[in-house]
């Protein structure tokens, strides 16, 4: 079985998830700002246990997923950054390519920890994925999460229609 590696950075550890994360990733789910740019209301059990049993089934099928973000001081979860397919239906399609996605704590918003988390799995991608576009979308509303995208590389390629909501359609090349 492939498994999430440990990625580690200065203040972070990124790895494989846990059963005992579900009702802790719940609950970060539950934060309005954080579940705002998801959708009207917050995630609810089922679908917070099916992405986590996606994060996971993603290294099995893919050969890369998500991470659990653990903050190195109190190995408290902070959020989550990785890669998936999503298999979204915009156009273009995404196909195999990856997509990359990060869900952060509000505790931690404004404190680089989503930069440090996304900037590592890049890192890794470069050193153990051969070279691919990585995808992303965002909601308009979400400043700080398009600001990031900028930072690691990735363009606004347009605005699409996902689920009745205007979403930014990115991609950052391959290197």
């Amino acid at each position: 079985m492939t498994k999430a590696p440990v990625v580690e950075t200065e203040r972070l550890r990124l790895r494989a998830w846990r059963k005992d994360d579900f009702r802790p990733y719940h609950a970060l789910l539950q934060h309005p700002d954080v579940h705002r740019h998801f959708g009207p209301e917050p995630m609810g059990q089922e679908d917070c246990w099916r992405r986590l049993l996606a994060a996971v089934g993603g290294w099995e099928i893919n050969g890369f997923g998500t991470w659990a973000v653990e903050r190195k001081s109190d190995a408290k979860l902070v959020g989550n950054a990785g890669l998936f397919t999503a298999w979204r239906g915009l156009d273009p399609e995404f196909g195999d390519d990856p997509e990359m996605g990060w869900i952060f704590a509000k505790e931690v918003h404004g404190q680089g920890m989503a930069g440090e988390a996304c900037r590592a799995v890049i890192e890794w991608a470069k050193t153990n994925l051969d070279p691919t576009p990585i995808w992303a979308i965002i909601a308009p509303a979400n400043e700080p999460s398009l600001k990031l995208a900028d930072k690691l590389g990735f363009d606004r390629l347009h605005q699409a229609d996902y689920h009745g909501d205007p979403t930014w359609v990115l991609k950052r090349p391959a290197w």
